[in-house]
């Protein structure tokens, strides 16, 4: 296991310059696969949400009036900054999310430092005006955008939310998950670096019930971006009623895999598996059931414990592990918890289990379980 030094983020990051908290308080940040504290931040509050929606909407005049080629010249050093510091970011993702590093450097920063460089692209040459007929159609910025963004992939949920929202204008608060928010830490730090003027971009770390529902609510607000649970996406949707803003939900799910008579079985149950444990499973699209035909039910069977069989669990720095350990105790029990419900309702357990797997008592793990 990798023993990493705790990066203690002592400040939030304010109208373009790093900010104590008005609270006091801190959240330590773990890691997936040692259970040790990597990391402390402070964990915000409502009036550090007053300050940066403040700040936001104080340079969203200038920002929104920024040309098109300045907004993307402004995500494209924010592009180079992260791909300067990828393996720094891979590292940091592994060790919070449990990601295999490889894995991790590839999907988890890889990803992102793209998306700004596509938001980048993509600007420079959106036709914000447009002519239909006698009609004339003008995009306009929105306004202040609060990002609240989960853990399974952080910096890849924050990029889709905060990179759009630059390039067209708009100015930004994120709320990272408080689970894995080193990495939005980071973020600021390039954002700082790239130059993008004071107010632009805000970070304010802490929990949802404090400080999302601060920005939820908050009338200076114009805009909700949220991915999470149904349950917070339910709370985030009824704050923002009242100020009637506009809020974009990206909610749990469970994805099937469905499998027909005429299929290659092997090459789509071995897919079906495969998609269902990427980041161990924590993905919004992971195809966590297999349906097929009755006739082909035992050999379906058979051939998902094979390609379960193939994913070792393991040390994410580890080098041979295919299988990394959930983000957190919470996910764990969870995850665990399904697996014995599952048995006490009657369903084969056909391979791993809720046991920890062998010599992994430290760490969120869990055995790959058909």
């Amino acid at each position: 296991m990798q023993d990493r030094t705790v990066q203690d983020k002592t400040q939030l990051y304010i109208d373009g310059a790093w900010t104590e908290s008005r609270g006091r308080e801190t959240i330590d940040v773990l890691s997936a696969s040692t259970e040790a504290v990597v990391g402390r931040i402070p964990a915000g509050t409502a009036q550090d949400v007053d300050a940066a929606v403040a700040a936001a909407r104080a340079a969203f005049d200038s920002w929104s009036m920024t040309p098109p080629p300045e907004r993307a010249a402004a995500l494209m050093r924010i592009h180079d900054g992260l791909k300067a510091r990828s393996a720094e970011l891979g590292e940091t993702i592994a060790t919070e999310v449990g990601m295999p590093l490889k894995l991790a450097t590839r999907i988890q920063v890889g990803s992102p430092v793209h998306i700004f460089a596509l938001y980048a692209k993509l600007v420079e040459g959106f036709a914000f005006e447009s002519r239909v007929e006698n009609s004339i159609i003008l995009r306009e910025p929105l306004g202040v955008v609060a990002a609240i963004t989960p853990w399974n992939y952080p910096l890849h949920q924050i990029a889709c939310k905060v990179a759009p929202a630059l390039a067209a204008g708009c100015t930004v608060v994120l709320k990272p998950s408080e689970v894995a928010p080193l990495n939005a830490f980071m973020l600021a730090e390039v954002i700082h670096a790239a130059g993008v003027p004071k107010g632009v971009f805000n970070l304010v770390s802490g929990t949802g019930a404090e400080v999302g529902e601060a920005l939820a609510r908050h009338p200076g607000v114009d805009m909700v971006s949220f991915t999470g649970s149904t349950r917070a996406g339910r709370r985030v949707a009824e704050l923002a009623a009242a100020t009637i803003k506009r809020v974009a939900l990206e909610l749990g799910g469970k994805s099937a895999s469905i499998v027909l008579d005429d299929a290659d079985l092997a090459a789509a149950v071995k897919g079906t598996v495969n998609a269902c444990f990427l980041n161990s499973g924590q993905t919004c699209n992971a195809h966590t059931r297999l349906l097929v035909p009755a006739s082909h039910y035992e050999e379906a069977a058979r051939l998902a414990v094979e390609a379960a069989g193939a994913f070792t669990v393991g040390d994410p720095f580890g080098g041979s592990a295919k299988l990394g350990p959930l983000t957190s105790a919470a996910q764990r029990d969870r995850v665990r918890d399904y697996i014995r419900t599952g048995v006490s309702e009657g369903a084969e357990l056909l391979v791993g289990g809720a046991e920890p797997p062998d010599g992994l008592d430290a760490g969120f793990y869990v055995r790959p379980t058909v």
